[in-house]
């Protein structure tokens, strides 16, 4: 008898192609499902959108998405109606022709999963469709959006709670990144402060490699770090609108198809890069932060930072977006003294009140921290979110660990020099000073004759300003906006410079940037690779002629697998993952022909039992009845069932004559001649 399977389980096989949850998946879905209010945070791409659209299924009624980014809503219906799934979007990008369909849907009672902006929830009119449209769960995609002190926020994430209030119906919210302080402000606006089922799944994504380099021609290490990875999809961000016009052009120079992006262009031109993002393969997007938020592409294969980020929450969300398959997927944060005072005085310039600034500067160390790591750096990331790891082997600093020298003297020499300046001139005039360098600047002012005057000359320019950067890395020192940016000590350099504690600094030598190109991690191993690339081809070929991303057809991750594992057969097929029903009857026989090189025909009622326990029972079924078309003896009158026959049987599985000829399309001459023979061949199936 075949093996009791539970709904969620059931569906998740058969419409996305799984056979299991990701660790966490399951508990979540069963909350979700069960109708309690939920808050999961959970890594970007660990599968925070199935958690939400598995429920919808199971449940009754229509399951409204809030989701910020119309690209990403466009983007999960497509996937969903790929896989058979009644889903719509109502969003300003919509066609006539779109809206005219969810609304089709929504009144015969088809649709099961409605996506909207935020800021639709304006309308009266949107608030009134939802109230007669049956809505029996709300879910929140980026749900960190709600806090109005984040870098994210959206307003019309307010009136979520209201609107959940409004419809009585449970809420599921979701997010990637989330600190205590986000997750209060989740609760309070989304929950109208009732502590939800919350639910925390880790922050650690071991696909994806981290690195950090010193800036030293960054145009340069930018354009070969992407040389390395030519061909494959990558974002590279960038601090200003201005950087991601001139490096985008640079890299379209060296032949790479890239494009750039950011809050000034025309709505329509960046419409047409994210079109052309979701569905060119290999297209690099050179953008603003602007970019990106809740991107659902997961063949994403590297994320690189031309500036660095504003914060350590901002870093991981933005290389997030790399490697969402599973995948390996590669980041690269450039980074330097520049980048630092930008960062602190955005932070000191700006609006928020002092104790938000304060948070604001500890953030920002946190990233520096992690910049200037000394160790594993996912040991430092995933300790700020308050997990401990082991080195992670997936890291520049782990591939190569740093060689560490004792900087304190070093540390002291420059706070003195400093501090007997008055703390009034950036790192350039204070290594001057340190070197012994006799400029217009420093005998204007009389400093060559202070004490420290000289004293560095046991290092070189580059490594001084190597020490001033670490130095600002641990918050040593900090560019006042309101002295020019000049730099003063901080209270947590006081101990060092009393010679009451110790510092290691990083020997940082500056290399040529081709001798520094990390290694390029392989999707598959070299015997795979042109049959990666052969599947990749038909990939591309299909999504064309659908006019659909590449990764809706199937993701890098499965054609991984296929590459692998070969299969040969649509039952094998079946078993990949990511092979759900539908794509498996769409575009398993395409695939199966590139990988065998010759097509498996198959009867379609077969077809559509493929990798499942009923497709073996049928194969055994229309073996037994080949066997007996004629009798036992083989000169009876020639009988057969049609293909649609075997499928019931094969799919109900009746345990006796009677119910065997109950089936549609069985009668009692056929039972007679093939019932004891199927019954046989049902009772023997596990």
């Amino acid at each position: 008898m075949p093996r009791d399977t539970a709904p969620g389980e059931a569906l998740l096989k058969d419409i996305f192609g799984f056979d299991a949850f990701r660790p966490g998946q399951g508990e979540i879905v069963d909350a979700v499902a069960r109708g309690e209010n939920v808050l999961a945070i959970m890594p970007t791409g660990g599968g925070k959108s199935l958690c939400f659209q598995l429920p919808a299924l199971m449940r009754q009624g229509i399951t409204v998405v809030i989701s910020p980014l119309i690209a990403l809503m466009r983007d999960q219906v497509r996937g969903l109606r790929e896989a058979g799934v009644a889903a719509g979007a109502l969003t300003s990008g919509n066609s006539q022709e779109e809206t005219d369909a969810v609304w089709d849907m929504l009144h015969d009672g088809s649709l099961k999963l409605l996506y909207l902006a935020p800021e639709r929830l304006a309308s009266s009119n949107t608030q009134h469709m939802l109230s007669q449209a049956g809505v029996s769960l709300i879910a929140v995609d980026e749900a960190h959006c709600v806090s109005q002190w984040g870098h994210d926020f959206r307003p019309d994430y307010l009136r979520i709670g209201a609107l959940r209030q409004a419809l009585d119906v449970p809420l599921a919210a979701f997010t990637a990144t989330a600190d205590q302080e986000t997750q209060g402000e989740i609760v309070n606006r989304l929950f109208g402060g009732e502590l939800p089922q919350t639910f925390l799944r880790g922050f650690d994504r071991p696909n994806i490699h981290l690195a950090f380099q010193p800036k030293d021609s960054p145009r340069k290490q930018i354009l070969n770090f992407a040389e390395a990875r030519r061909g494959r999809s990558g974002i590279v961000y960038c601090g200003t609108r201005a950087r991601t016009e001139s490096l985008a052009k640079a890299l379209g120079d060296e032949g790479h198809n890239a494009c750039f992006y950011h809050g000034g262009m025309e709505a329509e031109s960046r419409r047409r890069v994210e079109e052309r993002f979701a569905t060119e393969d290999g297209l690099i997007v050179v953008a603003t932060v602007a970019f990106g938020m809740g991107v659902d592409k997961p063949d994403i294969r590297w994320v690189a930072h031309a500036d660095l980020p504003k914060s350590i929450e901002a870093y991981y969300q933005e290389i997030g977006r790399a490697g969402r398959d599973g995948a390996p997927a590669e980041t690269l944060t450039l980074y330097g003294p520049d980048d630092i005072r930008l960062r602190r005085s955005q932070i000191d310039e700006g609006l928020a009140p002092a104790d938000r600034r304060d948070a604001d500067h500890g953030r920002l160390n946190a990233l520096l921290g992690l910049a200037e790591a000394q160790g594993c750096r996912r040991q430092v990331l995933l300790g700020y979110f308050g997990e401990a790891s082991e080195g992670c082997g997936n890291c520049d600093l782990c591939d190569t660990p740093p060689e560490l020298f004792d900087g304190t003297e070093a540390v002291r020499k420059a706070l003195s020099a400093a501090l007997r300046t008055d703390e009034s001139y950036g790192a350039g005039h204070l290594i001057d000073i340190l070197l012994g360098n006799e400029t217009d600047k420093v005998r204007a002012r009389g400093h060559e004759n202070l004490p420290t005057f000289a004293v560095g000359k046991d290092l070189t320019k580059g490594q001084w300003q190597a020490v001033f950067r670490q130095m600002m890395g641990h918050d040593l020192m900090r560019p006042d906006a309101e002295r020019h940016g000049a730099l003063v000590m901080t209270d947590r350099a006081l101990p060092i410079l009393k010679g009451e504690e110790q510092i290691n600094l990083r020997r940082d030598v500056v290399r040529k940037a081709a001798e520094r190109r990390p290694a390029v991690k392989m999707l598959v191993n070299e015997e795979d690779m042109p049959m990666m690339s052969a599947l990749k081809a038909k990939r591309r070929a299909l999504a064309e002629a659908a006019r659909a991303p590449a990764y809706v057809i199937f993701p890098d991750r499965t054609l991984i697998e296929m590459a692998e594992k070969r299969p040969e057969t649509l039952d094998e097929m079946a078993r990949i993952s990511g092979v759900g029903a539908k794509k498996l009857e769409r575009y398993g026989a395409a695939f199966l022909e590139v990988i065998t090189g010759a097509r498996e025909e198959l009867h379609p009622m077969r077809r559509k039992l493929a990798g499942s326990e009923s497709g073996q029972l049928y194969d055994a079924l229309m073996e037994a009845q080949v066997r007996l078309a004629r009798g036992e003896d083989g000169t009876g009158k020639y009988l057969s069932c049609t293909n649609a026959t075997l499928a019931k049987i094969a799919k109900h599985r009746p345990n006796s004559l009677s119910s065997l000829e109950n089936v549609s399309g069985m009668d009692s001459q056929k039972a007679e001649r093939f019932g004891q023979a199927f019954l046989d061949v049902l009772h023997e199936a596990p």
